[in-house]
């Protein structure tokens, strides 16, 4: 069966030479999805957070030490490593709980179908992917209730959950579009909050079908690149480095004394 094209191929571009490493959109895309945070956050093997957060250095010793964060949200990948259209993720779940959307070409994920193998938790290459070991936590007394976003369903436990793009607000946009008797959502009225939230504007988003988007310009530049590459899963999520030691550690680089040594012919 032929696979239908998305319509829409919603990605985004992060400048790494722009981020400080500040953690606003972390912070902005727990607040957005209304992920819980526990008392204790110290167990990070049981932690849910959809936008991570990475510091890599070159490996030099100081002065010539160089540090580089790297945000990482759901990669959105395209295809499962092998040519066939489906994320890893998509290809291994067995309740249908995650799917490419074929209006946005974003993943989603269903967590009233989820039954909590882990089974897409353990494909994902890139670990975005959090399986939800508690029932929410947005205790009253504390106020932590009155920042909950009436638009995102609050995730049970048992379940596994993961970014969507902040697909509620591409709703939303398109809600409104069909409101005022439009077809089509305008460049800035789908935003995800990671990408609004950002004090450095180093976080650009938009549909890589259409060409008029700013994304289509980024994601040609001699600048870009997408982690792990290697493995062909072709994600929506490009960054952006003048630095080579960047790029070469962002595909999984290691030095030649560290590369396996061919036997044999």
């Amino acid at each position: 069966m032929k696979q239908e094209k998305p319509l829409h191929r919603y990605g985004m571009v992060i400048d790494l030479d722009k981020c400080t490493g500040c953690g606003t959109c972390v912070v902005a895309c727990a607040a957005e999805n209304n992920t819980s945070v526990r008392p204790d956050e110290s167990d990070k093997k049981r932690f849910i957070s959809w936008m991570q957060l990475y510091m890599i250095t070159n490996g030099k010793p100081y002065p010539e030490t160089e540090v580089c964060y790297i945000p990482r949200p759901c990669m959105q990948c395209q295809e499962d490593g092998h040519g066939h259209p489906h994320p890893p993720c998509v290809s291994v779940c067995v309740a249908t709980a995650t799917r490419v959307d074929i209006n946005t070409g974003i993943v989603s994920q269903i967590p009233t179908r989820c039954i909590g193998c882990r089974y897409c938790q353990a494909a994902c290459p890139y670990h975005a992917r959090y399986f939800n070991w508690w029932d929410a936590y947005f205790p009253k007394g504390k106020g932590l209730d009155r920042y909950l976003s009436p638009e995102v369903s609050v995730r049970m436990r048992g379940v596994v959950e993961k970014c969507t793009f902040c697909h509620h607000r591409y709703m939303r946009a398109k809600r409104k579009a069909e409101m005022e008797g439009r077809t089509e959502i305008r460049e800035d009225e789908y935003i995800p909050a990671c990408a609004e939230a950002c004090p450095a504007g180093a976080i650009t988003f938009g549909d890589l079908n259409n060409p008029k988007h700013k994304i289509n310009k980024l994601i040609k530049s001699p600048r870009a690149f997408r982690l792990l590459e290697r493995l062909n899963t072709k994600p929506k999520v490009y960054y952006l480095s003048s630095k080579e030691w960047v790029r070469r550690k962002a595909d999984n680089y290691l030095p030649e004394e560290l590369k396996p040594v061919k036997i044999g012919r």
